[in-house]
């Protein structure tokens, strides 16, 4: 028996974000865009130009680009609106690579490895901590501050959470082999950082805040569980500490703004770097961390089953990532419906939303389809949205 088909009333309307029909954030970065970033700044290798170019040339082609993209959210009418991520050359590094600090290696790391479709594996990033974590300057509020004025709707920016930077950086193990020796005096100084964007994002005009992470998710997966109990970290511990510092983070936005969760298996080029179903964290990720909402990835089985949604507290909202960003086939508005009403078993359709599984284009080189099929898939996001719902 469907649910959704028995419903007499839509659930109608939500007053705020995340709304009905939804999007991660990043989009496929236009060839105007790839040829300007390698003009303007040269070969994109994995050791360079791995933060904010402050390249006038390169942001006029970049305004324009998100001038466009924006107009195309608009068109398939999505309330919620972002900048591609044109801006960045991958979804976490422009972020902390305009503070002090840090130091990146995208030759990287084994640990968390990339999966692709033909089986074979890529080594992930790996972050080091080289001085004292200080947030002088931001690459997020001033994209924001154009992307709010080039649209009508509601501008959402997205930033990269601080459960993953700690797991990119070796946790605690690796962390203490750097700069710092007390990972107190290390938290300490990345929440400051944390709060000093989040309250400079809040005075911009910022209402919609996304934190990405993929921390979590690798909880999930029992190969990263593995490597990370190696490390002498116990993850229900782990995962306690990160809603306590997350959480002091969140105290400082204000309660007009709406801040939400996306959690992701990876997203590079079609690839993925985890599996496994939210079942070990999904208690904790919906009842301990004081989000609004949840953008969770359904769209293989990889992430497998909707049962972890029952443990959903009222007042908050997940956006089912059903669809898929990494291929150009068109889901069917059946398929889709079918999966949110699987989804409604578990928790109440009211509290749900629909959304592609991931950005479509977490780095620059993006995921394998083509701007029009990205377009007709958020065109059918919107209008399964609507077809259950009754609006966006």
């Amino acid at each position: 028996m469907s649910l959704i088909g028995d419903s007499s009333e839509k659930s109608g309307a939500k007053s705020g974000p995340p709304f009905r029909a939804d999007h991660i954030g990043s989009l496929l970065r236009p060839p105007a865009l790839k040829e300007a970033r390698e003009k303007f700044l040269g070969p994109q290798t994995p050791d360079q130009n791995l933060g904010p170019h402050g390249n006038p040339g390169l942001t006029a082609v970049e305004d324009d680009a998100i001038r466009s993209v924006v107009a195309m959210q608009e068109r398939v009418g999505l309330r919620g609106i972002t900048d591609g991520e044109f801006r960045r050359r991958s979804w976490w590094l422009e972020m902390i690579m305009s503070w002090e600090g840090f130091a990146a290696d995208r030759t990287g790391s084994a640990e968390f490895a990339w999966r692709r479709p033909d089986g074979t594996r890529a080594n992930s990033s790996r972050l080091s901590i080289v001085g004292p974590i200080e947030r002088r300057r931001s690459a997020m509020v001033p994209a924001f501050k154009f992307l709010a004025a080039a649209t009508t709707r509601t501008p959402k920016i997205t930033i990269p959470a601080p459960i993953w930077l700690h797991l990119l950086a070796g946790g605690d193990r690796l962390i203490r082999t750097g700069y710092y020796k007390d990972i107190d005096a290390f938290w300490a100084d990345l929440i400051t950082a944390y709060k000093a964007e989040l309250t400079d994002l809040a005075a911009a005009g910022a209402k919609y805040i996304q934190f990405d992470d993929v921390g979590l998710a690798f909880l999930c997966d029992a190969e990263h569980r593995a490597t990370i109990e190696s490390w002498g970290e116990k993850p229900a511990e782990l995962i306690a500490t990160y809603a306590r510092h997350v959480n002091d983070i969140l105290s400082a936005v204000p309660a007009d703004v709406t801040v939400t969760m996306h959690q992701c298996r990876g997203n590079r080029e079609g690839g993925w770097a985890a599996e496994g179903g939210y079942d070990p964290v999904a208690d904790a990720l919906f009842n301990r961390f004081d989000f609004d909402g949840y953008f969770l990835e359904w769209d293989t089985p990889r992430a497998g089953g909707f049962e972890p949604l029952r443990l959903l507290p009222k007042g908050k909202t997940v956006v089912l990532g059903v669809m898929s960003s990494k291929s150009g086939e068109l889901e069917s508005a059946d398929f889709l419906k079918r999966r949110v009403d699987e989804a409604a078993r578990f928790a109440p359709l009211d509290q749900l939303a629909i959304s592609p599984q991931c950005g479509f284009a977490s780095s620059i080189g993006g995921n394998p389809l083509t701007e029009s099929q990205q377009e007709a898939k958020l065109a059918r996001i919107v209008e399964v949205a609507t077809a259950i719902w009754g609006t966006v």
